[in-house]
């Protein structure tokens, strides 16, 4: 196979385990909207990532799985809570779980994935069980401290890049970052693998995270699937609002301070902004900082032997950085 077949081959299994993973039904207040939530697709990115890990530190794809799904589900979670904060109305293109059941559901869907998510990695074949329970668990930790920084910001009237940085490294980069480290603990790698995996990790989940605030700005709105310029309108403080912020002056200083006054911008401004973004350099420097997040992400996969799933890890880093939406 190809790397990119291999790829849907990977997903496929993934897709194939979480279908069949809850054989639960009653009550069906609960079961009905988590099966909604697992088959609702996606790249799948973290449990790829995971097996593809754990098959360049010397293990087999199968013995990953359980684990594979478990980050899966985990992401799921807090997607579905991610939801009830931002009251948004779809995810994937489809109606998020508050909105076509109701909040109060919705909550209760996402503490079940989070004990689901444990079920299934505790079914993982390993001697090395606390040291991947302890990854896990403190994996949810700082997601959720990722998202609460996430909220802070929004009533903050002063976030740097830095600390934005910090926060995607918690919210969107920990479980990439998790997954990667979790492959390697699975095909009981030595320290120094799972150190160098879980590095890996933490670089790609940071440029995903940048590329995402990049697209929502440059990228082809049909392509993209969603609105260009969601991010401005919704006032979200991204990579580039920030970036730009700090090198503005005068006009263009002003305009970008009303962004957050205000609470966003329309959709007729977006090119406006766009212009500032391309005028303060803030869009050039998003694609440094994912060119730096790639260049030593893939430095930390030389220090691992030479392998197919080394050499495929590499081109899934690229296939992700390219990508159109």
């Amino acid at each position: 196979m190809t790397f990119e077949q291999r790829y849907y081959h990977y997903r496929s299994l993934i897709n194939d385990y979480l279908g069949d993973f809850v054989r639960e039904t009653k009550p069906r207040s609960l079961y009905q909207p988590i099966r909604y939530v697992l088959r609702g697709g996606g790249k799948r990115i973290r449990p790829v990532l995971l097996l593809l890990s754990c098959e360049a530190a010397g293990g087999k794809r199968n013995n990953a799985l359980h684990a594979g799904a478990g980050i899966e589900i985990l992401h799921n979670f807090t997607l579905v809570h991610d939801d009830i904060m931002d009251n948004a109305d779809a995810r994937r293109g489809r109606p998020t779980v508050h909105k076509k059941w109701d909040t109060n559901v919705a909550i209760l869907v996402g503490d079940e994935l989070l004990a689901l998510a444990f079920r299934a990695l505790l079914r993982t074949p390993s001697r090395r069980m606390h040291e991947i329970t302890k990854v896990f668990t403190e994996g949810v930790v700082e997601v959720c401290e990722g998202q609460a920084y996430d909220k802070e910001f929004e009533r903050q009237d002063t976030v740097s890049v830095n600390d934005y940085l910090l926060m995607i490294r918690k919210k969107t980069g920990t479980l990439v970052a998790v997954a990667t480290e979790l492959g390697a603990l699975v095909a009981d790698a030595d320290a120094k693998t799972a150190r160098a995996l879980r590095s890996y990790g933490e670089h790609v989940g940071r440029a995903f995270q940048v590329q995402d605030d990049l697209l929502d700005i440059v990228a082809d709105e049909k392509t993209f699937g969603k609105t260009i310029g969601g991010d401005l309108q919704e006032g979200k403080k991204t990579f580039l609002y920030l970036e730009a912020l700090r090198r503005a002056r005068g006009k263009n200083r002003q305009q970008l301070l009303a962004v957050a006054r205000n609470g966003g911008v329309s959709r007729r401004r977006v090119e406006e902004f766009r212009r500032i973004y391309h005028e303060t350099g803030a869009i050039d420097a998003a694609r440094r900082q994912i060119a730096r997040d790639i260049e030593q992400a893939k430095h930390e996969l030389h220090r691992l032997s030479a392998s197919d799933a080394r050499a495929m890890l590499a081109w899934f880093t690229d296939m992700l950085m390219h990508r159109t939406y």
